[in-house]
């Protein structure tokens, strides 16, 4: 009998810790931040997203800059969401010519100091996602760097140099060097939105698909490489070697398209790479 009682004691006490051990439910809560400001045309526009979050830029008319931030809080109450709330937003680094929008948050302790002082070690690993959509004026140019979410770009007609670890991400040049880089994702890419204006694209996808879509009064000498595996699927019409004695493959395509000139670099580790036509 002592020993039945003693057994179910143990087990009862067990029972308790376990409960003790298991992790509560987090609660989601989303904030909307937002900013506008004056900026001309032909400046940079900088954003700098969270390791969590999509980034959607849209090209205007407009003289000005629009941020829309939502953002996603994960916490186990409603004080540590307010805890996390007052320390994950985005800060803009506004000088002559160029605006930075730069995510602050746990994952990077950013903002102003005096938050951080006393912040509960316990919060620093929950999650945080910030998706972004910045209206810009139509001729700027663009640094986006990202971490793992969407990306849109479409309305801009300036440079572009995009760096994101994981994404699907859809992307329209109208004009402008173009240089993008992607650590794994489907990246979709229309090169010469209204117009085929010449410039130089560097696109490069570490693991997954790549489309790149080109109109049909294209000239470019254009190098398409498969660096390890998968293949290319081209579609686009009047590709010739550059050099005769060096045909196309599944994994090489060396080729000028029209009068040649402008160059045009894509390339995919792991994937697949496909070169089709825009259609308008």
């Amino acid at each position: 009998m002592k020993k039945s009682i003693l057994f179910f004691a143990v087990l009862l006490l067990l029972s308790v810790s376990a409960l003790a051990q298991t992790p509560q439910p987090l609660i989601k809560r989303t904030i909307t931040k937002t900013d506008s400001f004056e900026f001309g045309a032909g400046g940079t526009v900088a954003i700098t997203g969270a390791p969590n979050g999509s980034i959607r830029v849209i090209g205007n008319n407009k003289n000005e800059i629009e941020i829309t931030a939502e953002i996603e809080l994960q916490a186990s109450n409603e004080t540590d969401i307010a805890k996390l709330a007052g320390v994950t937003s985005f800060i803009t680094d506004e000088t002559n010519g160029r605006t930075g929008i730069i995510s602050f948050g746990t994952f990077n302790k950013a903002g102003d100091k005096k938050l951080w002082k006393k912040f509960p070690k316990n919060l620093m690993g929950l999650p945080v996602r910030i998706d972004y959509m910045v209206k810009v004026p139509r001729y700027c140019d663009l640094e986006i760097d990202g971490g793992k979410g969407d990306l849109s770009v479409s309305g801009v007609e300036g440079s572009m140099r995009i760096n994101f670890l994981e994404t699907k991400a859809d992307i329209s040049v109208i004009g402008g060097a173009t240089n993008i880089t992607v650590g794994s994702g489907k990246v979709d890419v229309a090169l010469g939105v209204n117009g085929w204006r010449g410039r130089a694209a560097n696109i490069k996808v570490a693991t997954g698909d790549l489309t790149v879509k080109l109109p049909n009064n294209v000239s470019a000498e254009i190098d398409a490489t498969i660096l390890r595996s998968g293949k290319i699927e081209n579609t686009l019409p009047d590709l010739k070697p550059r050099d005769r004695k060096v045909q196309f493959t599944e994994r090489s395509i060396i080729a000028r398209k029209g009068a040649g000139g402008t160059s045009l670099t894509f390339t995919v580790g792991d994937g697949v790479l496909r070169m089709t036509r825009l259609v308008d």
